[in-house]
């Protein structure tokens, strides 16, 4: 189930740039599970990863390649990313798996093995079938294109419980020249990530410094992919990649990083939004806008608060008005010196509450009206500040259970 029909975007091709898709039967026959994507050798590359103290063994091997990469001057040339399997969990037989697969690759590839990125999404504890996975090498690798029809089939290849696959593009101008950036992303619950959403890959044609590109991963993910949340599980193999091929025009004074900053995060925003259409079993695409808090962190405490009540969503799921769950949940939030008094909050253009209670003109039937819609907003004013927060989330289904109940069998 899915809100809102979005067709996946057709992906231009970016130079230097292939992607190549295999069916190794990772978990399950007859689907794409190996993606292979080549970057340039001219190519800059920042990445952001989960903070989860298990974090997965291709997370950690793909930090310390992309740290020797840097420490030698050089760019990683391939991330290979599998689906079906994590390979978390999985201890110094993990770490193995993950480094051979990227020697082998490297091997076939022609280039170092820091050269290689692995990432891996799927059942966590599991060994990864390396047999498998070793002999999807080949036919990545055999089929590399740039294509749009090359980045759909890497955007379905790396899906888990997702229903389709995620893509986003733009196109703008610096200068007198063209600039795009592409993504895709998967996920689809175990979703509250803490910098990235659980897989991300972003490319651009602009020429991008190492230390502007990560700081401008750092504050696109902090608006986009960290502000949204399914069931606030944070998983082990989350990460973020953004790489700038440099074979089109440098970004480097500050009005063209305002203008390619900005287009970048319209790609993560489309990205992030997307996974959270595809929530497992929503029904429900929810907007929380806190507004007038003393700072961003205490509007994105309460907006968080309200989004993982498990009241507040299946309340949303059963399209009931009861607004008294977000009203319970934004007072439990993590804020000190409440004066209720002061909070408003709206359900789209109805006011429920205002002065510590249900706002005087408030109906029954005009807020039920508003929770029957498939895409909500909520907006909450604290009255103590001028800062504010924007955080996605979606209701909570039968299905839902039923997707994760059911996941490994």
């Amino acid at each position: 189930m899915a809100v809102g029909n979005i067709p996946f975007p057709e992906l231009p091709p970016l130079k230097g740039v292939r992607l190549g898709v295999a069916m190794a039967g990772i978990k399950k026959p007859d689907r794409r599970d190996v993606v292979v994507i080549e970057l340039p050798d001219t190519a800059t590359v920042s990445g952001v990863f989960t903070r989860n103290a298990f974090c997965a063994a291709p997370v950690i091997v793909a930090k310390q390649h992309l740290e020797q990469c840097r420490a030698e001057n050089r760019s990683p040339r391939f991330w290979l990313i599998n689906t079906g399997n994590a390979n978390a969990g999985t201890g110094e037989a993990g770490l193995r798996d993950a480094r051979a697969s990227c020697a082998e690759l490297a091997k076939q590839a022609g280039v170092s093995v820091e050269e290689v990125l692995p990432f891996s999404t799927g059942v966590i504890g599991e060994p990864l079938p390396m047999d498998r996975l070793l002999a999807g090498l080949a036919p990545a690798l055999g089929n590399l294109a740039s294509d749009a029809v090359a980045w759909q089939e890497a955007g379905q290849g790396i899906l888990t419980t997702d229903t389709r696959a995620k893509g986003a593009t733009v196109t703008l101008e610096i200068g007198d020249q063209s600039v795009t950036i592409s993504g895709i992303a998967k996920g689809s619950g175990m979703i509250k990530p803490n910098m990235a959403t659980m897989l991300g890959f972003v490319v651009t044609d602009a020429m991008i410094e190492t230390p502007l590109l990560d700081r401008l991963l750092r504050e696109t993910v902090d608006r986009s992919f960290n502000c949204i949340t399914v069931d606030s599980d944070t998983s082990t193999n989350d990460a973020c990649m953004l790489a700038a091929t440099g074979t089109g025009p440098k970004i480097e004074d500050d009005e063209q990083i305002a203008v390619f900053s900005n287009a970048l995060q319209q790609v993560m925003t489309e990205l992030a939004q997307a996974i959270i259409r595809d929530a497992e079993g929503a029904t429900k695409f929810v907007t929380l806008q806190v507004g007038e808090a003393k700072s961003r962190q205490e509007a994105l405490d309460v907006a968080f608060t309200v989004a993982h009540s498990p009241l507040v969503k299946t309340a949303l799921y059963a399209s009931d008005a009861n607004w008294g769950r977000i009203l319970a949940a934004v007072g439990r939030a993590p804020v000190s010196d409440f004066d209720v008094n002061r909070v408003v909050i709206d359900l789209g253009d109805v006011r429920l509450v205002e002065h510590g209670g249900r706002a005087a003109g408030y109906t029954e039937a005009a807020g039920s009206a508003v929770m029957a819609q498939p895409e909500i907003t909520i907006r909450i004013n604290l009255g103590r500040g001028e800062e504010s927060a924007t955080v996605w989330t979606s209701d909570l289904s039968h299905d839902y259970v039923s997707i994760n109940a059911d996941y490994r069998s």
